[in-house]
């Protein structure tokens, strides 16, 4: 079997299980997929950027993202006080793909602590961390001044047809801004909140 049917295998069988974690889909596709794997000899491992993503939440204990890049390079992302794993992972993507170093702050912390602010304070929100759409919008606000920030905006087109796992099931805001750039998106059936990262 073809590597890419085995891709596409594998995202169904994630897309299935999210559904069914969201009380959306049935047990019965999964278990057709599952005998389709057994039977073509297919893991989740053969998806590169599942064990990636899976191994580094249970290090981290917290949710992360692993995605492959164009030449095959895995970057990840975890979560942390600023920035959710999915925000996390397309920032160091983007620098990846740039060339930029990896201690330069494409977004300075003094930039993103007032977007928090205005979430938490002023929108209602519980979390205060950047989702991925914010995150791209303070990037194009930092590249008129930064000519980093420009640069790493640059590649965005180059994460089209790149493979991405997540160790949690995301907000329809990360998984349409992925979709948006033209992700291959799979994400374990868990939830956020779920007491596994608490």
């Amino acid at each position: 079997m073809p590597g890419a049917s085995r891709q596409e295998i594998i995202r169904r069988y994630y897309q299935a299980l999210n559904r069914v974690a969201k009380d959306k889909g049935s047990k019965d596709e999964v278990y057709k997929i599952e005998l389709l794997m057994k039977q073509a000899k297919i893991t989740t491992d053969m998806r590169s950027v599942v064990p990636v993503a899976v191994n580094l939440a249970k290090e981290t204990n917290a949710p992360t993202a692993a995605m492959e890049l164009p030449d095959g390079k895995i970057v990840t992302g975890k979560t942390t006080a600023l920035l959710g794993a999915s925000a996390a992972v397309l920032l160091n993507a983007v620098k990846e793909l740039g060339g930029i170093s990896d201690d330069i702050h494409l977004i300075s912390p003094t930039f993103i602590e007032p977007i928090q602010g205005l979430k938490t304070g002023y929108l209602g929100s519980k979390n205060p961390r950047l989702h991925t759409d914010e995150v791209l919008i303070a990037l194009s606000m930092c590249a008129a001044t930064d000519p980093n920030a420009k640069l790493a905006l640059e590649q965005l087109p180059k994460l089209r047809g790149c493979e991405l796992h997540t160790s949690v099931m995301l907000s329809s805001v990360d998984t349409n801004t992925f979709k948006k750039l033209g992700l291959n998106l799979t994400s374990e059936p868990i939830y956020e909140n779920n007491r596994l990262y608490h």
